[in-house]
C-alpha cells in the first residue's frame, strides 16, 4: 500500500508539474509506441527519448524501470541536469512518499522549477503528433545558395532544420533550445529577450571565448534593419553551446541568444559555415495542414517581376506604384524617395536591370504581413554599371504587395 502511494503521488506530480494532462490521461499513452517512434541520430534525439521513457515508466508505476532507463541516460550524458534531478526523486522513492517534483533536490525551488519546464517542453515535443512532413505556415523561399534554413519556435523551445533541395523544402531534424530569461521581443541592450524576427548566421567566431558560450558561438545580425527602423537596441545576440558542465539549460535561461547543446551545435557546424544561414525567430508558430507552399511566394514573385519590369521601362509613375505611403530607408521617407527617383530616372534614357538569387521569408510577428527579399541587382545605364545585394521588405496593403523599406546589404 505503501509502494502504491509512493508511485501515484509522483505520478500525480509528473502529470501536472510536466502536462496539461491528469495521470489517467498520460497512462493511457502506449509505452510501446513511444519506443517505436524512429530514432533519429542527434545525440538530443536519443537523450529524449530515454527521458520520455522514464518519465511515462513513472507513470506506470514502473519506478525500478525508470530507474535503470535513466541511469542509461546518464551514462550517455552526464552532466544532464534534468536526468539526474529525477534520478534523485527515484532514490527517495525508495523509502518515502515525493511530496514534490525535485524533492530530492537541495537545490531552490527557482532552480527546481526550470527543470520542471524543460521536462515539459521536451516531453510535449516528444509525445506530440506533429506531422514532421508539414512546413510552418510561413513564407520560407531560400535562394540556392542557402542549403538549409531553421525555424526557431520560442514557444516551444524548438529550432527545426529544413534542407533546401530543387526548391523544396524538407525536414531534417529538430533540436531543444534555450532563449531570454525573460523571453522574446528584445527592444534594448540588456534586457534578456531573445530577438523575434529573420536574421542570419554568420561564421564562427575565432577568438577564445567563456566557458558559458560552450565549444563554439556564431553571430547572428541584429539588430538588422526592421529591427534599427523600429529603434531596437542591443548587440551580441548569438547561436551558442552550453558550459562544459551541463548538457542542457532551461528554456528560459539566456541573455538574448540562442542556445543549443554542445553535441547539438556541432551536428551543425557544417551547414553554419558559410556564414549565410537563415534564421527565422518565431513566437505561436503555427504550421500548414499540409506540405503545400504558401501562395505568398507567387503573389509575391509577380509583385517583383512587375517592379522590375517598370523599372527598366523607366515608367516613373508606375515605378513608384509599387512603393508604400509608408516607405522609409535611412531616414528617407515616400516622399523624399519620390522626388528623388523621378529626378534620377528623368536623366537616363535606357537602363538594363535584373536580379538573380532572390531568397524570401516571412518577417514574423508584427501586425503586418510582412516579408523580406534579397537578391542581387545588376545594374546598367549609360553612366553607370554595378553589382550589388540588395534587401527590400515588402508588406501587403490591401492585397497589393508594396515595397515599404529597401537598401543594400
Amino acid at each position: 500500500m505503501l509502494y502504491a502511494k509512493k508511485v501515484l503521488t509522483y505520478s500525480l506530480l509528473a502529470a501536472i508539474t510536466l502536462l496539461p494532462w491528469n495521470a489517467t490521461a498520460i497512462n493511457r499513452i502506449s509505452l510501446g509506441l513511444l519506443l517505436a517512434k524512429p530514432a533519429l541520430s542527434s545525440v538530443d534525439d536519443i537523450t529524449e527519448n530515454l527521458l520520455a521513457k522514464s518519465l511515462l515508466e513513472i507513470t506506470q508505476g514502473k519506478n525500478q524501470q525508470a530507474l535503470q532507463t535513466i541511469d542509461q541516460l546518464l551514462l550517455k550524458t552526464p552532466n544532464f541536469n534534468l536526468a539526474n534531478l529525477v534520478r534523485g526523486d527515484l532514490l527517495m522513492s525508495q523509502a518515502q512518499s515525493l511530496q514534490e517534483f525535485g524533492g530530492a533536490s537541495n537545490n531552490n525551488s527557482a532552480a527546481v522549477k526550470d527543470l520542471q519546464d524543460e521536462a515539459r517542453v521536451r516531453l510535449d515535443r516528444y509525445l506530440s503528433k506533429q506531422n514532421l512532413d508539414n512546413l510552418p505556415n510561413l513564407l520560407l523561399a531560400p535562394n540556392p545558395e542557402q542549403s538549409h534554413v531553421m525555424v526557431v519556435d520560442t514557444d516551444k523551445s524548438r529550432l527545426y532544420l529544413y534542407k533546401n533541395e530543387h526548391d523544396r523544402l524538407s525536414y531534417v531534424a529538430d533540436y531543444y533550445i534555450t532563449v531570454g530569461k525573460n523571453g522574446t521581443g528584445k527592444q534594448t541592450d540588456g534586457d534578456k529577450r531573445t530577438p523575434i524576427g529573420v536574421y542570419f548566421v554568420g561564421k564562427k567566431l575565432s577568438q577564445p571565448l567563456a566557458d558559458i558560450y560552450g565549444d563554439a558561438a556564431y553571430p547572428l545580425n541584429y539588430p538588422n534593419e526592421w529591427d534599427r527602423q523600429h529603434n531596437k537596441k542591443g548587440s551580441g545576440i548569438w547561436l551558442h553551446g552550453t558550459p562544459s558542465n551541463t548538457y542542457s539549460r532551461p528554456p528560459r535561461a539566456s541573455d538574448g541568444c540562442v542556445v543549443l547543446t554542445n553535441p547539438d551545435l556541432k551536428a551543425l557546424d557544417p551547414i553554419l559555415q558559410n556564414g549565410k544561414t537563415p534564421m527565422v525567430i518565431v513566437s505561436h508558430l503555427k504550421w500548414l495542414e499540409n506540405s503545400n507552399v504558401s501562395t505568398n511566394r507567387f503573389t509575391l514573385k509577380q509583385a517583383l517581376d512587375s517592379w522590375l519590369l517598370d523599372w527598366n521601362s523607366q515608367e516613373t509613375d508606375k515605378y513608384l506604384s509599387h512603393y508604400s505611403h509608408e516607405f522609409s530607408s535611412n531616414g528617407i521617407n515616400y516622399n523624399q524617395w519620390a522626388e528623388h527617383k523621378t529626378g534620377v530616372q528623368a536623366g537616363k534614357s535606357k537602363v538594363a536591370i535584373s536580379v538573380s538569387g532572390i531568397s524570401m521569408f516571412s518577417y514574423p510577428d508584427t501586425d503586418k504581413n510582412l516579408v523580406v527579399v534579397d537578391f542581387m541587382q545588376d545594374y546598367n545605364s549609360p553612366n553607370l554599371s554595378n553589382k550589388m545585394q540588395k534587401r527590400q521588405y515588402w508588406i501587403l496593403e490591401n492585397n497589393d504587395w508594396k515595397i515599404i523599406y529597401e537598401s543594400t546589404t
